[in-house]
């Protein structure tokens, strides 16, 4: 969890300052840097948990195939 709020707040400050410097208004950058790194910080952490269940079941290796 700690690597997942490490990443949003890298993205919050990218993302404020790329509204910013697009718009030039301190409020666009702002509601940018709050809405569009939340939803991605959440796709994120799902995005690892996927990942980790993927590692474990190659770890676990191949799964016997069901008997007709």
């Amino acid at each position: 969890m700690t690597k997942t709020l490490s990443f949003a707040c890298v993205h919050f400050s990218v993302a404020f300052l790329v509204g910013y410097l697009m718009t030039g208004s301190v409020w666009v950058g702002g509601a940018l840097a709050l809405v569009e790194p939340a939803c991605n910080t959440v796709a994120f952490h799902l995005h690892e948990k996927v990942w980790k269940r993927i590692e474990l079941r190659r770890a676990a290796g191949p799964t016997p195939a069901l008997a007709p």
